[in-house]
């Protein structure tokens, strides 16, 4: 490849990653995902193509979905609770990120709720809403009739409506909630936790069989709180917590002296936190550790 074509490349990386991600929910795929996308680019027929970012898009949603297929095969050997990898997002990362719409595409709720649709189906949401792609483009990239791109983007939304709802889209509202919530937890505090948390709050956490993590959900605010309370006492006295910009709202990073050990993700309806999820496979902390380093 050219050094003009490889430079032409790195203008569109970024957006092609913000689409691989979205599509896969493991940073560390999409990566691989862009890779592979560039190494086509490098030995195409740059004549034939007409519009490199289209054609790039075209390519990189195809081995998304190449990707997807195997994908569901690993993730139902996987042990415990699948939750996707988070990415640190308040330097671009994964693109602008200035409505609460933007915010809730990237969110772990959301990219846990996209698991439930068949591969084209996720192509079609999220090209529509991530990057504001017609139903005519759409139907290039994929390869459908219109009629069919629309069809699809509304049994997608069909079958997420109704969780997506849950979603408080108050950003400055879940940063008061995850500080109390964290205050409350290293303090011990059962009944601090217990105001914080929704009666049907759930608990996920993602080990991957590599960290130490509860196998399964934890469900119901007695429950969570204890759980939450024994977790901090028993395993997090020593650890820091920051609190940043998690795919695209505010999160908690875990330290163990300058490692990091695991994010927090939380989200809130009603003024309380209804579902928390924490990543605590270490494979699946790699992409923020070197965000971090970076």
């Amino acid at each position: 490849m050219t050094t003009a074509l490889a430079e032409e490349f790195e203008t569109h990386r970024p957006r092609l990653f913000g689409l691989a991600y979205r599509m896969l929910g493991s940073a560390q795929e999409a990566e691989d995902t862009v890779q592979d996308a560039y190494l086509r680019f490098g030995t195409a027929d740059r004549a034939a193509i007409e519009h490199v970012g289209a054609w790039l898009a075209k390519v990189t949603t195809n081995l998304c979905l190449n990707r997807l297929t195997s994908a569901r095969a690993r993730r139902e050997r996987y042990v415990g609770t699948w939750l996707p990898e988070p990415v640190l997002t308040a330097d671009g990362t994964l693109g602008p990120l200035e409505t609460a719409e933007q915010r809730d595409a990237v969110s772990l709720a959301l990219l846990v709720l996209l698991e439930r649709l068949t591969p084209t189906e996720r192509a079609v949401y999220v090209l529509r809403t991530g990057f504001a792609y017609g139903h005519a483009e759409i139907a290039g990239v994929l390869d459908l009739t219109e009629a069919n791109s629309r069809q699809l983007y509304r049994r997608a939304e069909r079958r997420i409506a109704e969780e997506k709802a849950r979603f408080e889209p108050d950003a400055g509202r879940r940063d008061a909630l995850l500080t109390a919530f964290l205050a409350a937890a290293r303090g011990g505090d059962l009944a601090g936790l217990e105001k914080l948390l929704a009666a049907d709050v759930t608990w996920w956490g993602d080990g991957g069989g590599k960290a130490s993590a509860a196998v399964r959900p934890v469900l119901g605010r007695e429950k969570v709180a204890r759980f939450v309370a024994g977790v901090f006492r028993l395993h997090l006295a020593g650890a820091t917590f920051t609190v940043v910009e998690l795919n695209g709202a505010p999160g908690l990073l875990i330290l163990d002296g300058d490692t990091l050990v695991g994010t927090v993700g939380v989200v809130c309806r009603e003024g309380v936190v209804s579902e928390v999820r924490a990543v605590l496979n270490p494979d699946k902390l790699a992409f923020v550790r070197r965000q971090l380093a970076g």
